[in-house]
């Protein structure tokens, strides 16, 4: 599972210029960078259910070659199901929120606007809901490898288990990067291109 997909839907088009937005470019591409946006956010949260469902298939058939001592493998496999169900829960609120074709631009702006503090909220706090129950379910599976295999086996060894530490902790660290570098680069200068439509529809010009 990867949250920088979201990221790379996002490349697809160019970087928000930000509270320099010339007005009349912005109200012409608005709908165009909206539907964008929307789809990014549709392929994230489709790739990263399916990719949750099939750790979940994984973990199973893990648990199934365990045999009974594979049973905390049930843990790994309830936080992986949060995940998919947070994602699927996304999709419902997006679809729940998105307004119609025939919508004010101005409320179109305001919806947008909520859409991307929103996002911004999910990134800010990636380690809470998406990088927490990752690592919680990749450690009660090196806890069930290593119940299983022999002392004697180098899984055991000190230096291994902290170069898996190691490695992860480098995983989890780089996905937040990319995280932070989507918020500044992305979605804050978004949010002020939006603002600055906003203010300029409410005033009327």
């Amino acid at each position: 599972m990867n949250w920088s997909d979201y990221e790379a839907a996002w490349k697809r088009q160019e970087l928000p210029v930000g509270i320099d937005a010339d007005l009349p470019t912005l109200r012409a591409t608005f709908e165009a960078k909206s539907r964008k946006m929307h789809g990014a956010s549709l392929v994230r949260d489709l790739t990263e259910a399916g990719a949750g469902l099939a750790v979940v298939g994984a973990y199973v058939f893990f648990w199934w070659q365990l045999k009974a001592a594979g049973w905390p493998m049930a843990f790994a496999i309830a936080l992986i199901l949060g995940l998919c169900g947070f994602f699927a829960r996304e999709r419902f609120r997006a679809r729940r929120l998105r307004l119609g074709a025939d919508a004010p631009l101005l409320a179109k702006v305001e919806a947008d606007i909520a859409e991307l503090r929103h996002q911004g909220r999910l990134v800010r706090t990636v380690w809470a809901w998406y990088l927490a129950p990752c690592a919680g379910a990749i450690a009660i599976q090196v806890a069930a490898i290593l119940h299983r295999v022999p002392s004697w086996n180098p899984l055991h060894r000190p230096a291994v288990l902290l170069g898996f530490v190691a490695f992860f902790a480098l995983v989890f660290w780089l996905v937040w990067l990319i995280n932070r570098r989507a918020l500044r680069k992305r979605i804050e200068p978004r949010l002020d291109e939006l603002e600055k439509l906003r203010e300029d529809l409410l005033s009327g010009s």
